[in-house]
């Protein structure tokens, strides 16, 4: 074994076992994955190729989604001058701690600070006041790929950083009704895509007013759950009722000759959503991808002993016919690493399935195919190498949300009591099912006493009781710690 290889492999066996350390965990997959790096910017990350071209794939996935459903990609400024953030005052004061401030341009002090941008709503607000002036000008349905910069205390590569990437769609309404629809509609758009395509369930629901987004009237959010009991705030959908478009002035002419306010919505998803699928999918080797979301579905690793040329033509030759049927392959041919490095190398960036291709094989007219998701080694004929890796990868797709669907059903229970709660919480790892009367000193104490907070609403209380104060509940909530 050269010296790289044996550096290689310490860098793969040193990887903190997912049941000792979950963080540690994390961290070692995150690096070791090549997903992504520190950069020397406190808080902040490198994206590497490999988890951007996750990011790529999410793109695609939410892009195509939004631009059928009718939205159009724009572009707005990264500086937002202070006079605008401060004009819608609950938004302000919600994001004032998470702000960077610009008060220098080169050598001279600015006439007025700039706001890097934590989200986008003061700015598009004014934009869209210039932009609208009738009825016939609605609705307006943008969306932005960006980058946002929030200043963190405690940060995490992918689920919480100082700079990130994400998608914010901000849309513009002729009435209140036809907002709240949009509204909903992007929540269910992100619920299919991150439960279809990325395979992880989700609990979904309103946010209490306490843990709204600032300055909406209401927020929509999919929640989920980590195998360490905590829940991921992966997506959020907000009705902005006409807060900034008072603010901000957009107002538009309507058929019955009177001037109205617009009604607005913003919604997103940002690269925490790598974050998720690492943490609710990876093992002790690695990543596991879904396959729709992997980068590269399948390798092809040919055995190379003596006579070479065959089987490095059969493995370009099966890249090519997956590629034919739609399949992400990719030979590694790579001289100088041994196959069984090869096979922990992608294990480790959690590529679904492997095909080995050797001289044996060749003599047999076979292939053998290895499942990343429960390691299966079979052996098929050649003639049936599309036919069942397009098989493999979907019956992969649905084992993954299984194995997840899992960790969602055996960390949510139900509490009926305040102590049941605590338990849930403190002693379970998990997330509660219980009910709330919607009082204020409620939910701070869910946080007090259990370090936890309201992920969203899930139906009425049906005249159960509090679990806080025994006074008649009125909502049914979801309670987890969280990232």
């Amino acid at each position: 074994m050269s010296n790289q290889e044996k550096q290689n492999k310490k860098q793969l066996d040193e990887i903190c076992p997912k049941s000792q350390n979950l963080s540690r965990w994390y961290t070692d997959v995150v690096t070791k994955a090549k997903l992504a790096d520190y950069s020397p910017i406190k808080g902040c990350m490198v994206i590497r190729p490999y988890g951007y071209a996750i990011w790529e794939n999410i793109k695609s996935l939410l892009d195509a989604e939004f631009k059928r459903l009718g939205h159009v990609n724009a572009y707005f400024p990264l500086f937002i001058p202070e006079s605008f953030l401060t004009k819608e005052a609950e938004h302000v004061e919600g994001f004032a701690p998470e702000v960077a401030w610009v008060t220098k341009g080169g050598t001279d002090d600015l006439e007025e600070r700039l706001a890097v941008r934590p989200t986008s709503e003061a700015i598009i607000g004014h934009m869209y006041s210039k932009w609208i002036s009738s009825y016939r000008d609605l609705p307006v349905l943008i969306n932005q790929w960006c980058n946002v910069v929030r200043w963190e205390k405690v940060t995490r590569p992918f689920l919480r950083t100082t700079e990130f990437l994400w998608q914010e769609g901000h849309t513009a309404h002729r009435t209140h009704e036809e907002a709240k629809e949009e509204v909903l509609q992007m929540l269910e758009v992100y619920k299919d895509v991150v439960q279809n395509d990325f395979a992880i369930p989700l609990v979904s629901g309103q946010k209490s007013e306490k843990e709204k987004f600032a300055g909406a009237v209401s927020t929509y959010t999919i929640e989920a759950l980590m195998p360490d009991g905590q829940a991921l705030q992966s997506g959020t959908s907000h009705d902005l009722g006409q807060n900034f478009a008072k603010a901000f002035d957009i107002q538009f002419l309507d058929s019955d000759g009177e001037r109205k306010y617009a009604w607005t919505t913003s919604w997103g998803v940002s690269t925490r959503l790598i974050g998720a699928l690492i943490m609710v999918h990876g093992d002790d080797r690695g990543l596991r991808l879904p396959p729709k979301i992997a980068p590269l579905q399948a390798v092809v690793i040919p055995i190379v002993y003596k006579e070479s040329q065959p089987v490095l033509d059969k493995a370009s030759e099966v890249v090519k016919r997956l590629a034919a049927v739609g399949v992400r392959a990719k030979n590694d041919d790579r001289e100088g690493f041994k196959p069984g490095w090869k096979y922990s190398e992608y294990e480790m960036l959690g590529v679904p399935l492997r095909i080995e291709v050797g001289q044996r094989d060749l003599d047999k007219n076979q292939l053998c195919v290895v499942r990343r998701d429960t390691h299966e080694k079979i052996f098929i004929p050649d003639g049936e190498l599309e036919v069942t890796v397009e098989k493999l990868l979907v019956e992969i797709q649905e084992n993954l949300f299984k194995q997840a669907q899992e960790i969602l059903n055996s960390k949510t229970f139900k509490a009926e009591s305040f102590e049941e709660f605590i338990e849930v919480i403190k002693e379970k790892s998990g997330m509660a099912d219980t009910v709330w009367c919607g009082s204020e000193e409620c939910e701070a104490k869910f946080k007090e006493m259990g370090g936890a907070t309201i992920r969203c609403l899930n139906g009425d209380a049906e005249g159960q009781a509090c679990v806080c104060c025994g006074k008649t509940g009125k909502h049914r909530v979801y309670v987890a710690r969280s990232y």
